[in-house]
Parts: C-alpha cells; structure tokens; sequence
C-alpha cells in the first residue's frame, strides 16, 4: 500500500508574485496544501524559529524538507501525486527548452525587475517608510522612490518589448497556450507571471500603449489564464491557514520527505557533513543560512538547519545560489 503524500505548507504572502507561480501550480493540479501566511516585511518570526534566514518568499515545507525559490518548488511538486495529471507537458526536445528559456527569460533576464520598477509610487504599501527600508535591504541598498522614478522610463520601454516578443512570436498564431496545448502548462506559468501581475496593477503601465488594442494576443492569455484559475479554484479545495507555531509542529514532527544524501558534483571540494554557507547570489544576499551539508548535485543542495529541538533540511537550486564552507565555528 503506497503511504500518502506528505504535507504541504506554503509560507507566502497575498500579494507576492513569485508566490502566486507556486499558488498557481497548486490550483491547476489540485494539490492539497496548507499556508501559513507572512508578513511582507521583516521580521518572519515563524521562518526564524525553524533556524531558516532566507528571507525570498515563498517557501514551500514537503514533510521535514523546507525549498526555496519557485523554480525548484515547482519542480519538486511536479514528483509529487502521480496519480494527477502533470502540468510539464514538453514532450519534445523544443518544448522542454521553450518551458526552461521562458523560466530564465522572465526570471533571470530582468523581466521581473522591470515590472518591479513599475509599482504607482501612490500604493499603500508603497507609502511606508518602513517598505522602502527594508526592500532598500533586500535589493543591496538600490531602491528608493527616487530609483524607481528614474528607472520607469527604461523600464516601461523594456515592459514593452518583452510583451512584443511574446506577441509576435509565440502568441502570434493564435494559440491558447504557450505550447499549444489544450491547458496550461508549466511553459504558461513561466511566461505569464510578471505580465499578468503588472498587468493587474492600475496605474503600473499607460493604457494607450500596453491596451489591449496594442497586445490583443496577451491580453486574451492572461484573461484565458485568470478564467482557468478561477475555475480550479471553485472546484478545488480551500487551502488550510495554519499558524506559524502549528507549521513549525507539521513540519518538525514529520518524517524527511527527500532521501538525497550523496556529493555528486566534481567541481566541487564540498563533503557530505562540512558546514556550509548558504545565499542567493543576487538579492537578498546578506540572509546567509549555516548548516551540515547533507547532498549537492549540479542542480540542488541542501543543508541540515537547526530549529530549537530538532533539525529540518533546506534545499536550494545550484542555479542562482552560492554554497561554500562556512568560517563560523563547527555546528
């Protein structure tokens, strides 16, 4: 008898972009998952008392094993429920490397930065000094009301020639979906994201040059995708909202959920048992969080976090992460 998945909790907050790609790949699988929701800002109490100091939301608990950024959350899920349809859909060499460059197109190529830069000053949250404090922290001291008002023109003329390329090449034969699918797809979630979220933000963008007029075929993707989301949503079923002490009780009494105990990567002098820094390599980089290494691939590490009584294991893509020995003493 196949024993039941283990549980999901999804540290997030309403509001998160990245967050709502993995909110997303749970509604369209109809994964049943728990949330503990947090706060925008520092402090994350609830992700301090599990000895986690990665302060990117979300964050995603499978069993005992906490992942870090979106890509390797998804790709985690997708090994999860077997029995449900997957949403990776390539089946041929191209599609695979579509749904990957469009992951790295709209992630690591600055799509998501533009989009950032083009938040209306007049948001309410954008009118606490504490917002600007704290996001200055996470983006290494590079934001302010006066770098966001200097970067919307640049930014407004890449917005648009993103949305360009997407209309004129793979939208442009008036597919529903990225792969021509007849749902959504993984390749959907890496490509709509930051349009459908800036696109959704009155003020972000001029209506005479981002209207539908200007980019029918996205405009009709994101209204196709919002109709597919809301209806998953209906027929699924409500995530549970659990406090930070009741994830914290999930998470450290149930069993590790990722067996990966193995080096395997020769490039690196790293051994299973050194203790390791581990930070994203662009933002957010002074949250480093210390640990046992305990595997490391060409694609993951993870790392043996402590929390007050007990100890969970962190994962982390190799993709946009830095991992080396640590010079605080021997855990």
């Amino acid at each position: 008898m196949t024993s039941p998945p283990p549980r999901i909790v999804l540290f997030h907050y309403s509001f998160s972009p990245y967050a709502q790609r993995v909110v997303w790949y749970l509604t369209l699988r109809g994964i049943p998952y728990s949330q503990c929701l947090q706060p925008a800002m520092l402090p994350r109490p609830d992700l301090n008392s599990l000895g986690i100091q990665h302060r990117r939301i979300p964050l995603l608990s499978i069993g005992r094993d906490v992942y870090v950024d979106t890509r390797l959350i998804i790709e985690k899920l997708e090994e999860l429920y077997p029995e449900k349809p997957r949403l990776s859909n390539a089946t041929t060499p191209e599609h695979k490397a579509l749904e990957i460059l469009l992951q790295r197109f709209t992630i690591d190529s600055g799509v998501f930065g533009q989009a950032a830069a083009l938040l209306p000053l007049d948001l309410p949250v954008m009118k606490s000094g504490q917002w600007w404090k704290d996001r200055s922290s996470l983006f290494n001291g590079k934001y302010s009301p006066e770098t966001i008002k200097r970067a919307r023109p640049s930014a407004l003329a890449e917005m648009r020639e993103s949305m360009t390329l997407l209309e004129t090449t793979i939208l442009s034969d008036g597919r529903d979906w990225v792969l021509g699918t007849k749902e959504p797809t993984i390749a959907d979630i890496n490509a709509i994201w930051p349009f459908y979220w800036i696109m959704g933000i009155p003020g972000a963008l001029p209506k005479t040059s981002f209207s539908a007029s200007e980019f029918p075929k996205i405009h009709a993707w994101t209204a196709r995708f919002q109709k597919i989301i809301s209806a998953a949503k209906k027929q699924g079923q409500k995530p549970e909202t659990v406090s930070g002490d009741q994830a914290y009780e999930i998470i450290t009494k149930s069993l590790f959920h990722d067996k990966s105990s193995v080096v395997s990567d020769e490039l690196s002098d790293l051994q299973v048992g050194d203790v390791v820094d581990l930070r994203p390599s662009d933002y957010g980089i002074q949250h480093v969080d210390t640990g046992r290494l305990v595997a490391l691939s060409p694609k993951e590490v993870t790392i043996e976090v402590a929390t007050s009584n007990t100890t969970i294991h962190l994962h982390a893509p190799r993709h946009g992460f830095v991992v080396k020995k640590s010079n605080k003493p021997k855990l």
